[in-house]
């Protein structure tokens, strides 16, 4: 009865990606401190196989959903624990099959197994399911750096000609049993999916429902963050191209450790100018983004109570 009555949710998506080291992980943090203080019942999904997202509201969070506060859910995906859910789910065990050894077909068995970047692929079947996830008001990723973010956000052009192909396979695959299966009779008969077809085209389904979300405008919040340097500027801009030829729209760039006020401070003065120059170019190269700032604070960015002045700077009205 209390999942017939749980309510569901038409889930906002907001994903923060970065050059390693802008603050991209505080931003998602303080965003989903935001969302969840305004009421909205919100979950933050780091899929960076480095995890710092536990660091940045100094709790440990693991690879299962965790509740933080009120309206707030954390969880880390674990890319060993993915992947080795992920091969269990699509290993096709050649050696209980042992009558289809004489037809060169054990290569393609293992395919789930020996495919390059499994490891991404397992993570994004996990990022999958979290994204498909009606329990919430807002799904907040926090990606890994922007060169294997943007590998890990452009993974459903790959996989969906991927996992056709692995369709395809199992539909030749499952011909030839059954042929073999008329021929012998005391061939071994099963019914269900031993070739993990319903799985497959599952996740097929969910492919294409992620490509749906990450090009819809209303749906999906994409935040560039970078700081007032040459080649944080430039990876970015290369980022933002690459998004915009999946038409994924980077909605916002926030500009972070920008250094305050400071006339005592010949150092800071010198370094606020250069800064200054560059905050021209990028509203000049992020023309068609907001454009948020955020100062650089004297501590570290780590705890509740920080995090929430990093969530009024950046969402102030």
């Amino acid at each position: 009865m209390k999942n017939i009555l749980k309510k569901k949710h038409d889930p906002q998506y907001y994903f923060f990606s970065g050059k390693g080291g802008v603050g991209k992980t505080s931003c998602a943090a303080a965003a989903a401190l935001y969302f969840a203080n305004s009421g909205k019942k919100t979950l933050v999904v780091s899929v960076d196989p480095a995890h710092s997202l536990g660091d940045s509201f100094a709790v440990n969070i693991g690879g299962e959903v965790k509740k933080l506060d009120k309206n707030l859910f954390a969880v880390e995906i674990d890319p060993v624990k993915s992947m080795q859910e992920y091969k269990e789910k699509f290993s096709l065990h050649i050696e209980k099959m042992d009558y289809l050894k004489g037809f060169g077909l054990e290569d393609t068995f293992d395919i789930a197994g020996m495919t390059p970047g499994i490891d991404e692929i397992a993570a994004f079947d996990k990022f999958l399911k979290y994204m498909q996830s009606e329990e919430y008001d807002v799904i907040i990723f926090d990606t890994a750096p922007t060169g294997h973010a943007l590998r890990f956000l452009l993974l459903p052009e790959v996989l969906d000609s991927w996992i056709g192909k692995l369709i395809r396979m199992r539909m030749k695959i499952t011909a030839v049993t059954g042929i073999i299966k008329k021929i012998l009779p005391f061939g071994e008969k099963k019914d269900g999916d031993e070739f993990g077809g319903k799985e497959l085209e599952a996740m097929k389904k969910r492919i294409e429902m992620a490509k749906k979300i990450l090009t819809d405008k209303q749906k999906t919040h994409f935040n560039l963050v970078l700081i007032p340097e040459a080649m944080s500027i430039l990876e970015s801009e290369r980022s933002m191209k690459t998004l915009d030829k999946y038409n994924i729209n980077v909605e916002s760039v926030i500009v972070n450790q920008l250094v305050p006020k400071n006339s005592g401070c010949k150092f800071c003065s010198e370094r606020r100018q250069q800064q200054t120059k560059r905050m021209e170019e990028i509203k000049n190269v992020f023309s068609g983004a907001k454009i948020r700032q955020l100062s650089q604070f004297g501590h570290e960015v780590r705890g509740f109570p920080i995090l929430e002045k990093v969530a009024d700077t950046l969402y102030q009205k």
